[in-house]
Order: C-alpha cells, then sequence, then structure tokens
C-alpha cells in the first residue's frame, strides 16, 4: 500500500510546479574561487558545470555527497551505475523496488546521515550544513529554497559544498524531460568525477539497447496507453496523478506507444476527473509504483472501475518504478513497455 499524502506535501516531493527562485543568479567568480581555480589548474583537475544559472567550479572529485530526496532515485542511481556510492555520506532517495536487479536493495544500505526530515519530507537547513557535504544534489530547485525551510545554494557554497540541480529542474516543472536529460545527468556526474568514461559507456549501451527495441516495433500499431502514480493525489480531480507530459512521452514513443492523455496538460501532470477518464479509451495501463509493493493491484482495481476499457478487456498493463523517470535505466521502461504491449515483435 502507498503512503498517501497531503497533496501539498506530494507536489514538494514529486517535484510538480516547482518554483525556480531558488535558483537565483550566476555565482560570482570572487578571491576564493579565483584562489580554487588557480590551485586546480596546478593539480590538473578543474571541472565547470553551468547549472541551473550558477557556475559550479570543482578542483577535486566530491567525496561528501548528499542526496536530496524530490520523490526521485535518479540521482542516486546515476552515482551508483556509476560506481560512486562510496562518496555518499547522505541519502534521502528511495522508490522501494526497482527495474535494475539489486538497485534497490543498494540504496537501502546507503548512509542516511540519520537525518530527520522537515514537513516537505527532505534534509532541513540545519541538518543540512551539519553534514559537512562538499556537494548536494536535488532534483529541482525547490531543494535549495529558504522558503520550504531547506539551505539556500549560497550557503552551502560558504560552507564549501557545491551544488547541483538535475536536468530541467530550474524550471517550475517537468513537462520538457527526454531521455537525452537522464544521458546529461550521467555526462555531468561524469565531468564532476572524472569518470566521463565510464558515463559514456552507460549511454552508448542505453543508446544501442533501445535503437533495437524501437526498430523491433517500428510501423506497429501504437497503443492508446494511461500512465500514473498509484495511490496518489496531487490535484483536486479524482485522477490527478496521470501523466500528460515529459520523459514519459518519450519512453512511450520509442516503446511504440502513446499518451492518451497527452493533450489534457501543457505540464507534467493532468487533473482529470473520473468522467473524463471513463469516456478515453485506454489500451493499456502503465502504472508507476513510488514506494507502493503491489501496484499490479492499483491496475486491477482500475480495471474493475473502468471495465469498458480494452486495456480492462484485454487485461493489459505495466508496472514500473525508478526507469520511467530521469533515470540511467530508461532503456528497461523502453523494453519492457514494448514487449507488453507488442509481445509478437520480440
Amino acid at each position: 500500500m502507498a503512503v498517501k499524502r497531503p497533496a501539498v506535501a506530494v507536489a514538494a516531493v514529486i517535484a510538480l510546479s516547482l518554483g525556480g527562485a531558488a535558483c537565483g543568479g550566476p555565482t560570482d567568480q570572487d578571491g576564493a574561487d579565483g584562489r580554487a581555480e588557480a590551485a586546480s589548474a596546478r593539480s590538473g583537475y578543474l571541472v565547470k558545470i553551468e547549472n541551473c544559472g550558477t557556475t559550479q567550479v570543482f578542483e577535486k572529485a566530491p567525496s561528501r555527497v548528499v542526496v536530496m530526496n524530490g520523490a526521485s532515485v535518479a540521482e542516486v542511481s546515476t552515482l551508483l551505475a556509476l560506481d560512486l556510492g562510496d562518496k555518499i555520506v547522505a541519502n534521502q532517495q528511495s522508490y522501494g523496488t526497482s527495474e535494475v536487479p539489486g538497485r534497490a536493495e543498494a540504496i537501502k544500505k546507503l548512509p542516511t546521515g540519520g537525518i530527520k526530515q522537515n514537513e516537505a519530507f527532505d534534509i532541513p537547513r540545519e541538518a543540512m550544513i551539519g553534514l559537512r557535504p562538499d556537494l548536494v544534489l536535488s532534483t529541482t530547485s525547490y531543494g535549495f529554497d529558504a522558503k520550504n525551510g531547506f539551505a539556500t545554494r549560497d550557503e552551502l557554497k560558504n560552507v564549501g559544498a557545491r551544488t547541483y540541480v538535475s536536468p530541467q529542474g530550474c524550471h517550475d516543472e517537468n513537462s520538457k524531460l527526454t531521455i537525452e536529460d537522464s544521458y546529461g545527468l550521467l555526462r555531468d556526474m561524469g565531468r564532476i568525477f572524472q569518470v566521463s568514461d565510464r558515463a559514456e559507456r552507460i549511454i552508448a549501451a542505453s543508446r544501442k539497447h533501445i535503437a533495437a527495441v524501437s526498430s523491433k516495433v517500428s510501423g506497429k500499431k501504437k497503443p492508446q496507453v494511461m500512465m500514473l502514480f498509484t495511490n496518489m493525489s496531487m490535484g483536486s480531480n479524482d485522477f490527478s496523478s496521470v501523466v500528460a507530459n515529459g520523459i514519459y512521452n518519450d519512453i512511450l514513443g520509442k516503446a511504440g506507444a502513446v499518451n492518451a492523455f497527452a493533450s489534457a496538460s501543457k505540464t507534467s501532470f493532468a487533473d482529470l476527473s473520473k468522467e473524463k477518464v471513463a469516456v478515453t479509451d485506454v489500451d493499456a495501463l502503465v502504472v508507476i509504483a513510488y514506494n507502493d509493493p503491489n501496484p499490479a493491484a492499483y491496475a486491477e482495481k482500475l480495471f474493475k472501475e473502468f471495465p469498458q476499457w480494452s486495456a480492462a478487456k484485454n487485461h493489459m498493463y505495466v508496472t514500473l518504478s525508478d526507469s520511467i523517470y530521469l533515470s540511467p535505466d530508461n532503456d528497461l521502461a523502453v523494453e519492457r513497455i514494448a514487449k507488453k504491449l507488442h509481445p509478437d515483435a520480440f
């Protein structure tokens, strides 16, 4: 059973309609930065990352990384995929399950820093400063907004920590995310930790896998898919966690499907009435589990509620977790959806 949270809290952790005010302006190249760059140049290690309106300068590989929650596992999964788990001193991310064998267990074993989360289900300012991080990762700029009880990017800079907001996270919400943004996160972490070769190998393997799957479903009739999070409310209507836009649609397209509700909203998620859902013929469900141990039960519940759907008549659904969002493993989501919707192609 998924944990039901108040709509405001869910919006906070699921990274929807998040304000970009915490991004701030470009980082000043003051004397301290100049001295750091000079030292880095002498040591041969100098990495600059342009991120959310700031220039983050790394004179050495971070060794005390804090990963904020953000209802994501993109950042922690990317670090683990790059064999950088030993750099994490506090991780707040978990989906409870994963398409990658052993990933959920590996995340569970990471240190949490003994943090008591605030009302936004993340690391409060004082606790963050006390962790003495040298790099803090946040899914969106929400995680650096003082109004939400978090340490700002400037405050963290003053205690020696660099900060990073994941691709598209500077904006109000993530409707423009694509698989390329997952690769962007991999590349940035590869540069910061000087393991770009590992990042490029993962990206190349993912591209090859997705291309192979897409070629098999090319020309096939594309089912109309409804994608939504299980047992989660983010708005005023019965179905406020239905996906409308973003990386999800990129993945669906490569798997030979289309989003039945792509036009229902210009943002990432649509807030739909039961009546709107009932009159839309859905060929298949993609149910996303966020800390829900039994997403299949949610699919069965929807089939009983909407028996007129083609999906209900054919019992057609796919359950996914971490691979469907910003992730180093989007290729697994593409394959899983394609195999379910087009079994004759495999």
